[in-house]
């Protein structure tokens, strides 16, 4: 049986690697794991695993996190979990583990634990890029858009109102292999129907009254890249089968030219509303339904990730308050959000902390600087339909604020114009 240095073999993996004994010790690491944490392999055995990746002086698990050690070493399962480690400069960074049993010459059992970093390469630098959180579902969903990126296959991102559906698209792109091309964005309930196509495909000069010169359509644009649709329910019906047709050959023509012409788009779509209820009711077609969900993904909303709010209003206060003054939630503030189910998402909590920043008193916010909506998110029951949650939610709403429009669309963190459409179709009109 030949013999092998074990430094050897884990330098040859591609990803940080570290091998622990059953009392949490470092026994051997990697290149990548020390440059990961920066520092080397030679300075980093010997130490608590824990201390290396959490910056913490117990084990994960005694934390509340699942731990590939205590799985190992007290049920032999070796498991793969999502973490936060943090580098040397105690910045941290989503991470998939990866355990692996290893053994011993003396058959005694070791804990290998390989790194998959979830946003390596993804421009975090950027505001645009900043996704926050550490809940479980936060971390399992950053995980699954990290896994779809590297395909090429169509993304339909499903998510309520305001959970950063384009922030998800752009962290596809940055992870794809694409990120060198464009990323471009058309909010497809925001563009008239008469220009849709104009807007998709381009025109020539004199293709219609006011077309004066020749227009690249987003297509065109996206050539290399990234082509995002959000809101794609709001697609007319009768320029689907046109949208689907580029799908499926990749040639489309500039609205009043003769010129056929080739792009090459990854698309990732984005909608609030389940699609197949739309075939149902005669609005989508089913073919470009399954030509949009190669993939699908669901966003988490923000009350199911409720662990996150402390984090991620900090992150939300500190690019709010800019240049001016530092501002915190107390502990009162704090609880009143985390009571709250916000229907609006994320963008709801941003509206609520901006009007915060504005009004609250020496650097402090307080929980009536939140103005939160004095009305309950109805209780779902099994049998009763979400979407008449929400028409409950909206009718309370606009009780709540005498039917101003503007204050329910702001409570709910969605447009005027969606929530209008919300309103008709709801028959709240």
């Amino acid at each position: 049986m030949p013999q092998f240095e074990l430094q050897e073999l884990i330098d040859t993996n591609d990803q940080p690697f570290v091998v622990i004994d059953r009392d949490y010790r470092i026994v051997a690491a990697n290149k990548r794991y020390g440059e990961a944490y920066g520092t080397t392999p030679a300075a980093i055995v010997g130490q608590h695993c824990y201390a290396v990746s959490h910056h913490s002086n117990r084990p994960c698990h005694e934390n509340g996190e699942q731990c590939p050690h205590q799985a190992l070493f007290e049920t032999g399962e070796a498991v793969e979990v999502l973490h936060i480690h943090f580098h040397g400069d105690d910045q941290p960074e989503r991470i998939r583990v990866r355990g692996h049993m290893l053994r011993g010459a003396n058959g005694e059992r070791y804990l290998g634990e390989q790194l998959f970093p979830l946003e390596a390469d993804a421009g975090t630098d950027c505001d645009a890029m900043q996704m926050v959180g550490q809940s479980p579902a936060f971390l399992s969903c950053v995980d699954n858009l990290a896994r779809v990126a590297d395909s090429e296959a169509s993304i339909l991102l499903y998510g309520e109102s305001g959970v950063g559906k384009e922030l998800a698209a752009r962290f596809i792109h940055a992870r794809s292999a694409r990120a060198g091309g464009a990323f471009i964005v058309i909010n497809c309930a925001a563009v008239p129907e008469t220009l849709f196509e104009s807007e998709l495909f381009g025109h020539e000069r004199g293709a219609f009254s006011g077309s004066s010169g020749l227009k690249k359509g987003l297509f065109e644009l996206a050539d290399g890249g990234t082509l995002f649709l959000d809101e794609v329910a709001e697609i007319p019906l009768s320029l689907q089968a046109k949208l689907l047709r580029v799908l499926e050959t990749g040639e489309f023509r500039r609205v009043g030219g003769t010129h056929t012409l080739k792009a090459d788009v990854r698309l990732v779509s984005a909608t609030n509303r389940k699609l197949l209820d739309e075939v149902d009711e005669k609005r989508f077609r089913l073919d470009l339904y399954y030509r949009l969900a190669g993939i699908d993904v669901n966003l988490p909303a923000l009350r199911e990730r409720r662990e996150d709010l402390p984090g991620l209003t900090a992150f939300l206060l500190k690019r709010l308050a800019g240049a001016r003054r530092a501002c915190r939630l107390d502990a009162a503030a704090l609880a009143t959000l985390q009571a709250y189910d916000f229907p609006g998402n994320v963008r709801e909590l941003r509206n609520l902390l901006q009007r915060a920043v504005l009004t609250c008193r020496d650097g402090v916010i307080r929980a009536a600087d939140l103005h939160l909506p004095t009305v309950a998110l109805p209780a779902l029951s099994a049998a009763q339909p979400l979407a008449e949650v929400e028409r409950t939610h909206i009718r309370a709403l606009l009780d709540a604020h005498a039917g101003h429009r503007n204050r329910v669309a702001t409570a709910l963190g969605i447009t005027e114009r969606t929530l209008y459409r919300k309103l008709k179709r709801y028959g709240l009109n």
